[in-house]
C-alpha cells in the first residue's frame, strides 16, 4: 500500500495512545498538521510559542498516563523549545518530540532550516532518530516511545523530512503496538538487605523524589510501622500527602522547615526512593543522608553517585516498594511514633505562625495566602509551580495532599514553566481544578499562552507573585552582596493583559481580599474560564531554603574566601547604612 509519512505517524501515534500534540505548524510539518486534523483521538493545540508547547506537552506527562508530544517545525520550531525539552530531560518526563526535516530529495544546499537536527538535540534528549524511508516510520514512533518512558523517562526526538510527509511510498506493513514496557528485575537479595539495614536503626527515616507517586500507600505503611519520618524532593511534594502526620516537607537538611530538621537530625539510616539528591532538593547539597542508605532508582547512574549505597536497589518504585513494605511489615516489629508525630505537628504550628505573625506591612503575607487558598481547592487540585522564590514558598506553605498534585520546573530550572503547564495539566486532567502559583518574573516569559488557555475555554487560574523584582535572585545577591543588580522587572497591567488575552481578572492587594478574590476565582474557573490574580505578595520575609542555601554555599568555602565574602558584605552594610 502507498501511504504518506505523515499519515504513517498518526496511525502511530493513534496506537500509543496520544492524546494532545502541541506546537505550530509550518512548511515543514503543514502535512503533519492536516493529517492531525482527520484524527479522532488526537487534538493538536497550537501555541503562541514553541517553548510553551513544551512546557505544556511535559505536564500532560507529568498530570496523566499519557505522553506529551510536541510538533514542531525543525530549527527555530526546536530551539525554541528546548528549554521545555531541556526541562523534561533533566526532570525524568517522557516526551515525544517530533519535527518535520529538511527535503532529502533534493541536491540544492541551504535549504530554509538547514541545520542539523540530530546534533542539535543529541544532548537533550535520550535518543534521536531521523527517519529515511516509509517501512521505518511506524516503527520509529513505537522504538521512541518505549525509549521515552523504559528506565528513568525522558525526551525522545524523531526527525521527518518534509518530503516523506508531502509525497506517498510504498509500506510493505503497518506493525501492532503491544504497549509493553519492560522494567528492571527485582533483586530479592537487595530487598532483604534493605529490610535488614532498617531493620536494626534507631531512628530511621524516609525521603521520597517524584519516582515514588505511584507507591504512595506503600511508604506510608512503612513510615508507620518503622515510626519514620518522611521529607521529600521539590517534585517529591507530589509524592506524599502533607496531612500525613510522619511528612515533614521538603528536605531534611539547613534548607528544611523545622519539622524536618529536628526529625531527621537523629537519623541513622534512610530509605530513599526516586530521588537523585541532586541540587534543589538538598539545598545546594547541604542535605546529608545516613551512611546506612538504601537508595531505589530506576536510574542505576543516580544510585551511589552523590553519597555511598551500601544498599542499592536498582528497580521501579512501584516494583521494589511493594515488596519492601510486605516484607518490612512480616518480619520487622512495628514502633510507636507518637511522640515523633506530636513533635512533627508542633512544630508545623509553629512554622506557620511564625508566618501569620510576620508583619506584612499591607501587602499579602504568603502564610495566610497559602492556608486561605488551601482551604478553597478540592483535595486533588493540581498546583503547578515555576521557578523562583514562589516556589520555596509553595514547597513550605503549601500543603500537598494527593499524588501527582504538584508541577514543578526542578533540575533544569527553567522560569516560564507555569502558565503553559497549567494548560497542559487542565487538558490531561479537566476534571480537576488546576492553579499555578508564578511570579511576576518567570509570567512575563510565558504569559502569553493565556491566549491559548482562552481559545481553548480552560478554567484554569494564575496566581502572579507581583513584588516588581526576580526575588529569588535578588534575595541571594542582598544576602552576600548587600545590594541588587538587574533584578527589578518592568511593570506590567495585569488587569489590562486579561482583558487583551480573553481571561478574566482578580486583584489579592492585602491579606483582607485574600478569600473573597480567591472565591470569585474559583466560581471563574468553574465556569471554564482562565483567570488571572495579580497578588501583591509580600517578600520581605525569606524562605527557610533560601536562608539555609545561603549559609550551605558559604561553609562550603575556604576560609580565605569566606572572610572576603563575609567582610565585603559587612563592609557594605555599615557603608549603605551610612550613606
Amino acid at each position: 500500500m502507498k501511504k504518506t509519512a505523515a499519515w504513517l505517524v498518526r496511525q502511530a501515534l493513534e496506537q500509543i495512545g496520544v492524546r494532545y500534540t502541541f506546537g505550530i505548524p509550518g512548511v515543514h510539518n503543514i502535512e503533519l498538521y492536516d493529517e492531525l486534523q482527520e484524527s479522532a483521538s488526537i487534538q493538536p493545540v497550537l501555541v503562541t510559542h514553541e517553548g510553551g508547547a513544551a512546557f505544556m506537552a511535559d505536564a500532560v506527562s507529568r498530570a496523566s498516563d499519557s505522553i506529551g508530544v510536541l510538533m514542531v517545525v525543525p530549527a527555530a520550531g526546536l530551539t525554541h523549545a528546548m528549554s521545555g525539552i531541556g526541562e523534561a530531560f533533566l526532570d525524568g518526563i517522557p516526551m515525544l518530540v517530533i519535527s518535520g526535516g529538511v527535503r532529502t530529495d533534493m541536491e540544492q544546499g541551504f535549504q530554509l532550516h538547514d541545520v542539523d537536527q540530530q546534533a542539535l538535540m543529541r544532548t537533550l534528549t535520550k535518543a534521536t532518530y531521523k527517519i529515511e524511508s516509509y517501512d521505518e516510520v511506524v516503527p520509529t514512533v513505537y522504538r521512541a516511545y518505549r525509549t521515552a518512558v523504559e528506565g528513568e523517562p525522558g525526551p525522545v526526538y524523531i526527525e521527518l523530512p518534509a518530503n516523506l510527509q508531502l509525497f506517498t511510498g510504498e509500506v510493505t506493513e503497518l506493525p501492532s503496538f503491544d504497549g509493553t514496557v519492560e522494567r528492571p528485575s527485582l533483586d530479592p537479595d537487595a530487598v532483604a538487605a534493605a529490610v535488614e539495614l532498617l531493620s536494626r536503626a534507631a531512628k530511621p527515616g524516609i525521603f521520597v523524589g517524584w519516582g515514588a507517586r505511584h507507591v504512595i500507600n506503600d511508604i506510608r505503611r512503612m513510615a508507620e510501622h518503622l515510626g519514620a519520618p518522611v521529607a521529600t524532593t521539590l517534585q517529591g511534594l507530589a509524592s506524599f500527602p502533607a496531612d500525613h502526620p510522619l511528612h515533614t516537607g521538603m528536605g531534611f537538611g539547613p534548607s528544611a522547615v523545622p519539622a524536618a530538621q529536628n526529625a531527621f537530625r537523629d537519623c541513622d539510616a534512610m530509605l530513599a526512593v526516586g530521588t537523585r539528591f541532586a541540587e534543589i532538593c538538598t539545598g545546594s547539597f547541604g542535605a546529608i543522608p545516613p551512611e546506612k542508605l538504601v537508595h531505589v532508582d530506576i536510574n542505576p547512574g543516580a544510585i551511589g553517585r552523590n553519597h555511598p549505597t551500601p544498599v542499592p536497589i536498582h528497580a521501579d518504585a512501584r516494583d521494589a516498594v511493594p515488596a519492601l513494605a510486605q516484607r518490612l511489615l512480616e518480619t520487622v516489629p512495628a514502633r510507636d511514633s507518637t511522640e515523633l508525630k506530636a513533635s512533627i505537628a508542633a512544630d508545623k504550628a509553629a512554622w506557620v505562625k511564625e508566618w501569620l505573625d510576620h508583619d506584612s506591612a499591607g501587602r499579602v503575607n504568603p502564610g495566610r495566602f497559602f492556608q486561605a487558598l488551601r482551604r478553597g481547592l478540592e483535595r486533588d487540585a493540581i498546583v503547578v509551580a515555576d521557578d523562583g522564590n514562589h516556589t520555596f514558598l509553595t514547597a513550605e506553605l503549601m500543603p500537598i495532599l494527593e499524588d501527582g498534585s504538584f508541577l514543578s520546573p526542578t533540575d533544569f530550572n527553567c522560569m516560564g514553566y507555569c502558565v503553559p503547564a497549567c494548560i497542559g495539566a487542565k487538558l490531561a486532567r479537566p476534571e480537576r481544578q488546576v492553579v499555578g502559583i508564578v511570579g511576576d518574573g518567570a509570567f512575563l516569559m510565558t504569559g502569553l499562552e493565556t491566549v491559548t488557555a482562552a481559545r481553548n475555554g480552560l478554567g484554569v487560574a494564575w496566581f502572579v507573585f507581583n513584588d516588581g523584582e526576580l526575588s529569588q535572585i535578588a534575595q541571594a545577591q542582598e544576602m552576600p552582596y548587600q545590594r541588587k543588580t538587574c533584578t527589578a522587572v518592568g511593570t506590567l497591567d495585569y488587569r489590562a493583559l486579561a482583558a487583551a488575552t480573553g481571561c478574566e481578572f482578580v486583584a489579592i492587594e492585602n491579606d483582607n481580599s485574600i478569600e473573597a478574590a480567591i472565591e470569585r476565582t474559583l466560581s471563574h474557573m468553574a465556569d471554564n474560564r482562565p483567570v488571572i490574580v495579580d497578588v501583591r505578595i509580600d517578600y520581605s520575609k525569606r524562605t527557610q531554603f533560601t536562608i539555609g542555601a545561603v549559609k550551605t554555599n558559604i561553609r562550603r568555602f575556604d576560609t580565605r574566601n569566606k572572610l572576603r565574602i563575609v567582610g565585603r558584605a559587612l563592609w557594605r552594610k555599615f557603608k549603605y547604612r551610612k550613606d
